[in-house]
């Protein structure tokens, strides 16, 4: 990876092009369609906690999201246009690392066995 220039061709594969990604937003899929469904036709007493599940899957990432948004001052923060970027930028961020994660131990050279020598 380091002898290719990341283009968007490039990123768009690390992204999506692996199963470890796809399993990854497959999850993130499966879990805002479970939060959406709660969000509209369940009624609570209370206030649901379902959509904590979609920032546990986004975390590390969109902490750092949350700390740029508090410099950038609570209107901003608390808005629900930026929790709702920050939480997409989030989950394609670490679905790239993924990608790249998968790529760098897929690339690595295998050591070959003792009796082969």
């Amino acid at each position: 990876m380091s002898s290719e220039r990341l283009t968007g061709h490039a990123l768009a594969r690390l992204a999506f092009g692996n199963r470890a990604s796809q399993v990854y937003l497959g999850l993130v899929a499966a879990t805002a369609v479970f939060v959406a469904v709660d969000t509209l036709f369940v009624q609570h007493e209370d206030a649901s906690f379902a959509g904590v599940w979609l920032f546990f899957l986004a975390a590390p990432s969109i902490f750092a999201f949350f700390m740029g948004g508090g410099l950038l001052g609570d209107a901003v923060a608390g808005s629900a246009p930026f929790l709702y970027l920050a939480l997409v930028l989030s989950v394609l961020i670490q679905s790239t690392a993924l990608g790249a994660f998968v790529r760098l131990l897929r690339d690595q050279p295998r050591a070959s066995h003792p009796r082969q020598a």
